[in-house]
């Protein structure tokens, strides 16, 4: 098991969320794109776009197949990750750094409280297996 970040905040699909200030930077989890293998495409939402707690902003896919990724909380994406079109190994290599996937402005800062900590998400990952 990799080290599970402390500084961020963690969805049961395997999203995670760190946030400064109004903005969220969301990505997904080293445990997720372990499990996925080597990403070979991912599907970006649009800057501006309107995103709901929980709904699918787009896709990341590997060799073994195609997963949604969901947004761990409502707000409005102010920045996508465009280096992952060229580069989506990123996700791989970095999760949690340089395999970022969007950036969004809260609408409900008390959203982020709800999700798990790194113990929790640990936990979480720990009793899936």
């Amino acid at each position: 098991m990799n080290m599970v970040p402390e500084n961020l905040r963690y969805t049961k699909d395997h999203e995670w969320i760190r946030v400064e200030g109004e903005v969220a930077t969301v990505g997904i989890t080293d445990h997720a794109q372990e499990e996925l293998g080597d990403i070979v495409f991912v599907e970006l939402p649009k800057v501006g776009a309107q995103l709901e707690q929980s709904a699918s902003f787009g896709s990341v896919e590997s060799v073994k197949a195609v997963s949604d990724i969901y947004s761990p909380v409502a707000g409005e994406v102010t920045e996508v990750n465009s280096a992952l079109a060229d580069a989506p190994e990123k996700v791989n290599a970095d999760a949690y750094g340089d395999g970022w996937i969007m950036k969004l402005r809260l609408r409900d800062p008390q959203q982020v409280s709800a999700l798990m900590s790194a113990a929790d998400y640990t936990q979480y990952v720990g009793a899936e297996s």
